[in-house]
């Protein structure tokens, strides 16, 4: 089932859904470590679980001629086969990730094909971050730049246009396509307009729905959800939410994502004497954002739990 459906269903019944996005595995470890951390999720009912996607990283190891050695490496493979995974054991709707960092076009096309004949049907287009070894995003040789190209090559594929136009009698997929939002602007954007108006071109070139990055106060939700009606967007926009867990995270957080955490959580925070104490109240923040969006009649609650449930379960134990 597309995730729009899934929306509109939840808009009918004036009902706020759940769902939350996985992490593949380290390599090296097996798909139960996924199926632990859904396993106590899947009483909250889910309609569809978003799978992350991981570029290649580059490590340098010395050689023993003394020189330096460049070898890719992706940490964390998988997510074809743990869509397909999910989709067997709970029959609940996987969205995998695409993104235009690492994939060429053929890759691209590949990797959608693939999807089709597993009977997946929603993606997630997203253009990817930068490296560690990148200070900017540096696309791929041949591949999509932006994320609305890559729209652009899923709503091709859509209509039976392949990069190959020798192709005779060419099959169409049935893609439903997510895509990211920003409420307080994508880092490298200039201003919270021109982002609005980049998410708008990905919306007009054929993707059905937005999840946004996450986000502590959820002002910031509304009045981003209020900037995109005034210029035009009318797709939902559903929350991404991510209780903080740990101290560390109160600095990382707004380096790498460029998001505010508000003064009262962080002086909350910084009193607590223990992990476990940082981790409850990480929990009771997103526990009060969760009930205030649901009484705001949001269709979804979207979870990133970053590989782990415990403490995606209290907040959904609360709120669902």
């Amino acid at each position: 089932m597309k995730v729009r459906d899934h929306i509109s269903k939840a808009v009918e019944a004036h009902k706020t859904e759940f769902s939350f996005e996985i992490l593949p595995p380290l390599k090296g470890q097996n798909i139960d470590t996924i199926f632990k951390n859904i396993d106590p999720l899947m009483e909250f009912n889910p309609p569809f679980i978003d799978v992350t996607y991981h570029r290649e990283e580059y490590i340098y190891k010395e050689r023993e001629d003394g020189l330096l050695e460049k070898k890719v490496v992706r940490k964390r493979p998988g997510t074809v086969g743990i869509c397909a995974a999910i989709q067997n054991k709970y029959d609940v709707d996987a969205v995998p990730h695409v993104l235009c960092g690492g994939f060429s076009k053929e890759d691209t096309e590949n990797f959608l094909i693939d999807m089709d004949f597993l009977g997946i049907e929603n993606v997630m287009a997203l253009r990817g971050d930068a490296v560690k070894s990148e200070t900017y995003f540096k696309p791929n040789k041949n591949g999509n730049v932006y994320a609305q190209d890559l729209v652009e090559q899923i709503i091709d594929l859509n209509h039976g246009k392949y990069l190959d136009e020798d192709l005779l009698n060419s099959s169409q997929t049935d893609f439903c396509i997510g895509v990211a939002g920003y409420p307080e602007k994508h880092l490298e954007a200039p201003s919270m307009e021109s982002d609005i108006h980049f998410l708008k071109k990905k919306l007009e070139a054929g993707a059905c729905y937005v999840v946004t990055q996450m986000f502590f106060d959820n002002q910031k939700y509304f009045d981003f959800v209020e900037k995109c009606r005034a210029a035009g967007i009318t797709k939902p926009i559903i929350p991404g939410l991510k209780p903080l867990a740990t101290k560390k995270q109160l600095n990382m957080i707004p380096q790498r994502f460029s998001v505010d955490v508000p003064d009262a959580l962080v002086m909350e925070v910084v009193n607590c004497k223990t992990p476990d104490a940082v981790r409850q109240v990480g929990i009771e923040w997103c526990i009060q954002q969760s009930k205030e969006l649901k009484a705001a009649g949001v269709p979804v609650l979207h979870y990133y739990s970053m590989g782990k449930s415990d403490n995606i379960r209290q907040i959904a134990e609360a709120v669902f």
